[in-house]
């Protein structure tokens, strides 16, 4: 009797190991998917943002001596430039929602690799190819640096897929290695805010910190959010638990004074500069954070986390080398307004501006007709007061006056 029923036992117990052992396959290729469909719209993203972040600049660039503050309003470069960047800004909100944050957030290499390579096709000087190459090697080997280590960041990417429900964020808004490491940014955060505003440590990498440890609270709260409303459409509805609010408002919150930090470094240092040590900057925390957050890394093994580290150092060396070629921007100069002054050449006569030497340190452009100044516009002196050196001083007014003549 056993003899006979133990064929039959096999034979109804094979479909089974084999529906489990085929279930593993299947969502290692969904999660795959999901990886690849949130990494395809950071890239989309980040490339119309880069475009259009260019086409509104060139629209600047064309309307720069118009009288009219306003007047790119009226142009549809820049109206153009405005839909793709919020196009691009909802194709990196969605991927959110779709891949983990630890993938996502090195991909904003892309937005430089575009601008350097929009920089390079559309530059207007003249050059011949050995100065070109010469000059754009460091661009050219970082754009390739960069490609390398984004092809290396989706490869070896995390595969961690969760839903984003009220519950599972909750679950992990309470958690302990997230409590600990928010303790940790918060005394960080309030030291380096300490030096920057009491002791005016005035340092691109105090600023950027800053900036770093605020975005990484960012994209932490933008996942949530993304991921909540994508499961809302889907049919299971989230909206209603408190938390979605929660990380909203934290969400605006932390963008908010982010980039009122990034607004105060585009001061103080070159646009370069912010770009390559805010990246690298914003890239660790931001990783840190989804690893910690949302255990973006659990299960991963250990060459899919070495893989994956060795292409974030390759990819921040790219973009270091893509923006260290970049030129400095010089200083706007001011210049006088010679419609404000009677006998002077006027702006706008013929059709010819006049422009502040850039060459010169505090040009302030062609004044013609100088005899012609009336008094009123003769410089002050300051009164020079005479110091009395013994008692044998002799008694002097407190003031001289200069005069000056008209060859003066």
């Amino acid at each position: 009797m056993e003899g006979g029923n133990s064929p039959n036992l096999q034979l109804q117990q094979l479909p089974l190991a084999t529906a489990a052992v085929s279930v593993q396959p299947h969502t290692d290729s969904f999660s795959y998917k999901e990886n690849l469909i949130g990494a395809l719209l950071a890239i989309f993203g980040h490339l119309v943002i880069s475009i259009a972040l260019n086409l509104q600049k060139y629209s600047h660039i064309r309307l720069a001596g118009s009288k009219d503050p306003r007047a790119y309003f009226k142009t549809k470069t820049w109206w153009c430039g405005l839909f793709l960047l919020v196009l691009g800004e909802l194709g990196v909100f969605s991927s959110y929602a779709f891949a983990p944050l630890s993938l996502i957030v090195p991909l904003s290499a892309v937005s430089v690799i575009a601008s350097a390579i929009i920089g390079i096709i559309f530059i207007k000087e003249k050059w011949k190819p050995k100065d070109f190459l010469r000059r754009y090697v460091l661009s050219f080997v970082g754009c390739g640096l960069a490609i390398i280590g984004t092809y290396l960041l989706i490869t070896f990417g995390p595969n961690s897929h969760e839903k984003m429900t009220g519950e599972n964020i909750t679950r992990h808004l309470v958690s302990w290695p997230f409590l600990l490491y928010m303790l940790v940014e918060i005394i960080i955060f309030c030291l380096l805010l300490y030096f920057y505003k009491e002791k005016n440590a005035n340092y691109i990498v105090v600023i950027l910190l800053l900036v770093a440890l605020l975005g990484s609270m960012t994209v932490v709260t933008v996942k949530a959010v993304a991921g909540m409303i994508v499961v809302s459409i889907q049919g299971n509805l989230q909206l209603d638990y408190p938390i979605f609010y929660i990380m909203l408002v934290c969400m605006i919150a932390t963008a908010i004074f982010q980039a009122t930090f990034l607004a105060q470094a585009s001061q103080l240092y070159d646009s370069s500069q912010i770009a390559s040590i805010g990246y690298i900057l914003s890239t660790t925390a931001a990783i840190t954070a989804g690893a910690t957050f949302y255990l973006d890394f659990t299960g991963e093994d250990v060459l899919h986390i070495c893989m994956f580290a060795l292409g974030c150092l390759i990819a921040f060396l790219g973009v270091f080398l893509i923006t260290r070629n970049r030129k400095k921007s010089v200083p706007f100069e001011p210049y006088i307004s010679m419609d404000a002054m009677p006998g002077m050449q006027n702006m706008h006569d013929k059709g010819i501006a006049v422009q502040p030497d850039l060459k010169t340190s505090f040009s302030y452009g062609a004044l013609e007709n100088n005899d012609n100044m009336p008094e009123i516009y003769t410089p002050a002196t300051l009164p020079i007061v005479q110091e009395q050196h013994g008692s044998k001083a002799v008694s002097a007014p407190p003031y001289r006056v200069l005069e000056h003549s008209k060859k003066e």
